[in-house]
């Protein structure tokens, strides 16, 4: 399936795998890559000698193009976005913060960039800054969301900007990439359904509490702190926020937090871990591999498309 994403990055379809943390590395990148789609390693707070060690663990992986999500916000962003050059990416996705800054140093490196934006005016900002396309992504989505849908968010922002866009938030199947097709998107980015991939190194039990989600089995800590993300119910969202409401400082709730995400993806805690997750889990029944997850979006899309 051909669009101007496509032929932006040279791959096979328009899928992205989102770039999350811990659970965004180098075995799911490089699988989702090989199945035709566009692999993302989430860099988020890893040092940058992390961030390249992931990058040429990919390398040996798959000869795909695959991109690197660098959290701006990150003290080591400025040193993450020279490993990606230096390391010959294809494409960087960006969230967190504003990229003009490492723009001329990745635009002379040929990197093509994709910042992820909750707004039409961040939408605008972005392009004006030289973005080669936009992630438009809803609060649907798992982890660190904005207020808007994506229903509502992407056609705004086809209409704002000149540049392709890609959907993200609450696209887990067939029906999800076609709607995001004709609303204006021209690829888009998936999370939670990579999540539970067979290649995923996610925990078991984390993967087993995705697949077992309802359909209002999420909630958004951290409205009252600006910095709202979308979890899995459990023990340790339920004390969050317990404690928001109860008016608990920012410095308790980070401590709360502290090491969460770490613990759900590697140590299967999903009692005090943080269980991101979006909305889409409730459509979410079993595990499978990158290629019959990507095959089954485009195979089912094309479909529904011709119907149309």
């Amino acid at each position: 399936m051909k669009t101007r994403i496509t032929e932006l990055l040279g791959i096979e379809q328009p899928i992205f795998q989102g770039g999350m943390a811990w659970a965004g590395e180098y075995h799911l990148a490089a699988a989702v890559s090989n199945a035709g789609g566009f692999g993302i390693i989430g860099a988020a707070s890893a040092p940058p000698q992390e961030v390249r060690r992931q990058i040429q663990e990919a390398k040996k992986l798959t000869d795909k193009p695959f991109g690197v999500n660098i959290m701006l916000m990150s003290p080591d962003a400025p040193k993450v976005a020279e490993v990606v050059v230096e390391e010959g990416i294809k494409a960087v996705t960006t969230g967190a913060g504003n990229p003009g800054k490492y723009m001329p140093m990745w635009k002379e490196a040929g990197i093509k960039v994709m910042p992820v934006v909750a707004s039409v005016a961040m939408a605008k900002m972005m392009e004006r800054a030289g973005a080669d396309a936009i992630i438009a992504e809803g609060m649907e989505s798992g982890g660190h969301i904005g207020d808007i849908t994506t229903m509502v968010l992407v056609p705004q922002v086809v209409d704002a900007v000149q540049v392709p866009v890609v959907a993200a938030g609450g696209i887990a199947d067939a029906r999800g990439f076609a709607a995001a097709r004709m609303l204006g998107a021209e690829a888009v980015q998936i999370g939670t359904r990579f999540l539970t991939a067979k290649e995923s190194i996610v925990h078991e039990n984390y993967k087993e509490r995705v697949i077992k989600a309802k359909d209002i089995d999420s909630e958004v800590t951290g409205r009252t702190t600006g910095h709202p993300i979308r979890v899995l119910r459990n023990p340790m969202s339920r004390e969050y926020l317990k404690m928001e409401k109860e008016g608990a400082a920012f410095e308790e709730l980070e401590r709360l937090t502290l090491g969460s995400l770490r613990r759900a993806v590697m140590e299967g805690d999903v009692k005090s871990g943080s269980l991101m997750a979006g909305q889409i889990a409730g459509l979410i029944h079993e595990e499978n591999t990158c290629k019959e997850i990507i095959d089954e979006i485009i195979n089912g899309a094309e479909k529904l498309m011709r119907v149309g």
